[in-house]
C-alpha cells in the first residue's frame, strides 16, 4: 500500500488522526456562543459537562457522571434513564451557575433516535434549560425505562438463565430491572426537589 507523500500531502491533527475530536463540528459549536452540553458514554457509565470556550481553553463550568446518582438510590449505569436523570441533575447545576441555553456535542457518537445523548439532551431541557431539538429524537418509552422493564419481563419468564447473566449487574446492586420505571420515577422526583 502506498504512502501519502508530496508536496500537496497535509497531516491532520493528532485527535482528528485518532478519531476523537471532528474540528469542523467544534468549530461550528464553539461559533454558536453559548455552552456547550457534552455527553460522552462508557460501558460503565454516562458523563455529562457544560463547558464554555475561552480564550485559554475549555472551561467546566459544571459536571455529572452517572455514579453520583447512587447518592439517591438509582443504581443502573449506561443507560437511557441514567442518561436522562443525570442530564437533569447537571441542568439543575448549570442553572444554578447562571446558564440558561446550551448547545449539544456529542461528540464522534452517531446521532439516533432515542440514544443515551437524546435522553441526557431531555433531562437538561426539563430541568429548565433550553436548547434547538427535534421532539422526534427523543423517545418517551426509552427515557422511563419501560422497554427495559418489558423485556426484563419477558425474559424472566422465557429464559431465566439469559435473564440472570443479562441483569446480573442489577442483581449485585439488589435493583430488579423490572420495576426500574418506578424507580425512575422516584430518582426523577428526587432530583427536582433537590435531593
Amino acid at each position: 500500500m502506498a504512502h501519502a507523500t508530496g508536496p500537496v500531502y497535509k497531516v491532520a491533527f493528532r485527535r482528528r488522526r485518532k478519531n476523537l475530536t471532528n474540528y469542523a463540528k467544534r468549530l461550528a459549536l464553539v461559533k454558536g456562543n453559548a455552552p456547550r452540553m457534552v455527553v460522552r458514554k462508557s460501558g460503565t457509565g454516562v458523563l455529562i459537562q457544560f463547558i464554555e470556550f475561552t480564550a485559554k481553553g475549555d472551561k467546566v463550568i459544571v459536571g455529572s457522571h452517572s455514579s453520583s446518582l447512587k447518592k439517591i438510590g438509582w443504581a443502573p449505569r449506561c443507560n437511557a434513564p441514567t442518561a436522562y436523570l443525570c442530564g437533569m441533575a447537571a441542568g439543575k447545576a448549570a442553572k444554578k451557575k447562571g446558564v440558561k441555553h446550551f448547545n449539544l456535542d456529542i461528540g464522534m457518537q452517531a446521532p439516533s433516535r432515542g440514544s443515551v445523548v437524546f435522553a441526557a439532551l431531555k433531562g437538561a431541557i426539563d430541568a429548565g434549560l433550553e436548547s434547538n431539538y427535534t421532539e422526534e429524537m427523543i423517545s418517551e418509552a426509552r427515557i422511563s425505562g419501560a422497554d427495559i422493564a418489558a423485556y426484563a419481563k419477558m425474559l424472566k419468564e422465557k429464559d431465566a438463565s439469559k435473564y440472570g447473566k443479562l441483569y446480573s449487574g442489577y442483581a449485585k446492586e439488589n435493583f430488579a430491572p423490572e420495576k426500574i420505571v418506578e424507580a425512575f420515577k422516584a430518582a426523577k422526583g428526587k432530583i427536582a426537589s433537590g435531593q
